[in-house]
């Protein structure tokens, strides 16, 4: 096949991969093999499928659709080997057994696993975060309770990255209230990348800030649920750069 690329420079740089991309398995609207192709077009030299992990409500993968992913990916492998394809899951994040809805055992079915907090699935203070999250106006939370439940959901979160090997914390900061300081410590003691999401405001600038005063490495990722988003990464960046931290922290950009 001859590629048509359109690479995407900004500012003087480009992205290399993109690790967080969905497709209809689970919330979005192109196939894995049109990811493929999307990200070939953009001169990306890796590109990841990451779809819903099972526990969410309304949008999660089906568990028994994970093998049809890894064949579907295995043979793209084959007609496409000038990419990097790898098969993940963005795992939700829990207040119960191993804080994700992706067991243990499952890891085994993927190449690596992200991450993040999502409205949608048992066991994850939904109801509260979503209170808190779209109706302040209403101040049906008092400070007391906002306090708290961000100490539940930091702990939560904190206790995913220490006790599963997560890749990428998924969009960290949104949905609810966390300590960023206290979550970017566990994901650069563990080695888990902090997303800068260009689907999803977080981090924000003042997020990116507070996690830059740990060791944490950075990600931009498009979250892609639409094939023509894959290798989106400008207003991650533009972020990054207001932020004033030092881009080389960002492993997936490389200056032209």
């Amino acid at each position: 096949m001859e590629e048509n690329k359109e690479i995407k420079v900004y500012k003087g740089y480009r992205m290399t991969y993109d690790l967080h991309t969905h497709t209809v398995f689970s919330h979005g609207k192109g196939t894995i093999r049109e990811n493929v192709l999307a990200a070939l077009s953009r001169g990306l030299n890796k590109v990841a499928i990451t779809d819903h992990g099972p526990g969410h409500l309304t949008y999660g993968i089906k568990r028994k659709a994970v093998p049809e992913m890894r064949a579907q990916i295995e043979s793209l492998k084959k007609e496409f080997p000038q990419i990097d394809i790898c098969l993940g899951v963005e795992a939700n994040i829990i207040n119960k057994g191993f804080y994700l809805d992706v067991t243990p055992d499952e890891f085994l079915q993927y190449d690596f696993v992200i991450g993040g907090y999502h409205y949608g699935v048992l066991n994850g203070y939904c109801v509260s975060n979503y209170l808190d999250n779209h109706m302040k106006k209403k101040s049906l939370m008092d400070s007391k309770s906002v306090k708290k439940l961000r100490r539940k959901n930091t702990e939560m979160t904190v206790k995913a990255v220490y006790e599963n090997n997560l890749k990428i914390l998924t969009h960290p900061g949104d949905k609810g209230p966390f300590d960023l300081l206290e979550i970017a410590k566990a994901c650069a003691e563990r080695g888990t990348l902090m997303e800068i999401s260009t689907w999803h405001d977080h981090l924000t600038v003042e997020e990116i800030k507070t996690a830059a005063l740990t060791s944490v490495g950075f990600i931009i990722s498009s979250d892609a649920h639409h094939p023509s988003r894959i290798g989106d990464f400008e207003g991650g960046l533009d972020r990054a750069i207001e932020a004033g931290i030092d881009l080389a922290r960002i492993v997936n950009i490389e200056r032209i």
